[in-house]
């Protein structure tokens, strides 16, 4: 897994395609994360299935639970039917933003 580090939050690639030892990796190790926003990379994973992308449904409840954001960046996943505590965006100039709203939102409250 590549880790980069940036001002308010981190962005976590898998290496790897298989995402469903992704998700086990970070369910795993999620206290190495969890005062962090994190943005998940896997723009590259055309192939990403929508069963694939409900495996993050667990950790981002607890990640969110905990006040932090939690986005999902691949533009291949049709948005039907994804549940409202998963943040898929296409890019990740969206999943900045993103934070950035959510960031805005705990500071005043919402």
């Amino acid at each position: 897994m590549k880790i980069t580090h940036k001002d308010n939050y981190i962005v976590l690639k898998p290496e790897e395609q298989d995402i469903a030892e992704f998700v086990k990796y970070l369910t795993i190790n999620h206290s190495d994360f969890k005062m962090d926003n994190i943005v998940i990379d896997i723009i590259k994973s055309d192939a990403l299935s929508q069963q694939e992308l409900l495996l993050f449904l667990k950790i981002s409840k607890i990640h969110r639970h905990q006040k932090k954001s939690f986005v999902i960046v691949n533009d291949s996943v049709n948005l039907d039917g994804i549940p409202e505590e998963l943040t898929l965006v296409p890019t990740l100039l969206e999943a900045v933003d993103i934070i950035g709203m959510e960031e805005l939102e705990r500071e005043l409250g919402f």
